[in-house]
């Protein structure tokens, strides 16, 4: 088992980073989004054990790092610099300071189809047409988008996808 942890620990440490260190850059870019964000979330997700069996295989020299004002000072430093992000958040008495989009999405697939048709500068009718026509037949006008996804066996993020198309 150590010849195990000698052999990968630090090999899959450095490669998972790497993954996380370019997937991150393209996140924080906003290059590819959808491509990246999944792969950063489990790969750095997956990094987790290397990096645990890492230091267990370091773990005498891992120690001395603690001797020494350098570990305490980067230490102080990167929590000290993650509080400004997460500080919003976690002081919020508000709604959830989630994705607005997101939020946005929501609303509107919880809305009657009569509702949203003026959204999409479209009539009632021409709207229920469009909704058919792209797989959400409508029984009634008053049910929400989500009720409508949900009877023609599809999802909120089906129903967004369809709407999404309408506006290009």
């Amino acid at each position: 088992m150590h010849s195990l942890l000698s052999r990968y620990a630090t090999p899959l440490v450095t490669g998972l980073f790497v993954v996380s260190l370019v997937s991150g850059i393209a996140l924080f870019f906003h290059f590819q989004s959808g491509a990246f964000h999944s792969m950063h979330e489990w790969l750095s997700m997956v990094l987790i054990l290397p990096f645990i069996l890492h230091i267990w295989k370091n773990w005498r020299p891992f120690q001395n790092y603690f001797k020494r004002l350098p570990m305490a000072l980067a230490i102080g430093v990167s929590i000290a610099a993650s509080i400004p992000f997460a500080w919003p958040a976690l002081t919020s008495t508000g709604p959830s300071t989630g994705n607005p989009a997101v939020a946005m999405a929501g609303v509107i697939t919880g809305s009657p189809a009569a509702e949203v048709a003026p959204l999409f500068d479209q009539t009632e009718e021409a709207f229920l047409a469009l909704l058919s026509e792209g797989g959400f037949p409508v029984s009634d006008a008053r049910k929400t988008l989500r009720e409508i996804a949900a009877e023609s066996g599809k999802t909120d993020r089906d129903v967004v996808a369809l709407l999404a198309s309408m506006r290009k």
